[in-house]
């Protein structure tokens, strides 16, 4: 659980500028659009799991959608330099993910939470999980022995992780979440209602139909489309590595006092 203190909008807001969560963020502007291009250009590795088909072919498209729901700079015209993540947009996505957590505490829903950016998100996701399981959601327990792309399924801190060499990886691929729900399908298990997780764990839960939470960054375009598409439930927006992860926990705080998870 957050230790600390829940900020305000406003006080989050520039908190997410400060830390370059949100704002004028690392990510440069060419990686950007040359994740975009990739995306419209079919490389599934840049579709996080989701199935885009032919709908997305246009960069320019991939574009708007981003400036739309992420914040960055609309004008094509940008190649290169500074890019941003609209703060705005970032809490507000938080308010949308409270929102679905407070219905999933409400009805102790099946919950499963992953990260394929553990050096970032992992505390994010931890305490998340840790609030769900105290207001009596059902945390789902991923199923030992699971392998993904030469590596191992496996959790921390109720939170699903890929691991390989005794270290947890960074990883966009779907692979992770597709062996753990199919091995829950396999061993009679329900799916869980609710997952949240990034990239490739949540592009795969939303393509396979549970209401998914996602976060991401401005260089992963997909979730946000998932989300313009429907089939994503929530994309809450921001850098999702920066220097130093404790910089999250206001951003946790708020996102746990919004859902009505937080102590005190």
């Amino acid at each position: 659980m957050p230790t600390t203190a829940a900020p305000s909008r406003p006080d989050l807001i520039a908190h997410l500028v400060a830390t370059r969560i949100a704002g004028q963020v690392a990510t440069p502007r060419e990686n950007n659009l040359a994740h975009y291009r990739e995306l419209a250009n079919g490389n599934r590795y840049f579709w996080l799991g989701l199935e885009l088909g032919d709908r997305w072919k246009d960069e320019q498209d991939v574009l708007a959608v981003m400036a739309e729901r992420c914040g960055v700079d609309g004008d094509p015209e940008h190649r290169q330099g500074q890019d941003t993540i609209d703060p705005e947009l970032t809490v507000d996505g938080l308010d949308r993910a409270a929102a679905l957590l407070r219905e999933a505490a409400a009805g102790g829903l099946r919950v499963l939470v992953a990260t394929g950016h553990p050096g970032g998100l992992l505390d994010v996701h931890a305490r998340t999980a840790a609030a769900l399981a105290a207001a009596g959601c059902d945390l789902v327990s991923v199923p030992i022995g699971l392998a993904a792309d030469q590596g191992v399924v496996t959790q921390m801190a109720d939170v699903a992780v890929w691991e390989r060499g005794a270290s947890l990886w960074h990883t966009h691929s779907p692979q992770p979440m597709a062996e753990i729900l199919d091995a829950l399908a396999r061993d009679g298990e329900a799916p869980p209602d609710l997952v949240v997780a990034d990239h490739g764990w949540a592009g795969c839960a939303a393509q396979r139909g549970i209401d998914t939470i996602g976060y991401a960054d401005c260089n992963d375009p997909a979730l946000f489309i998932g989300e313009a598409e429907g089939t994503l439930s929530v994309c809450v927006p921001l850098d999702d590595h920066v220097t130093n992860a404790r910089h999250y926990e206001p951003m946790t705080a708020y996102l746990l006092r919004a859902a009505g998870l937080a102590r005190g």
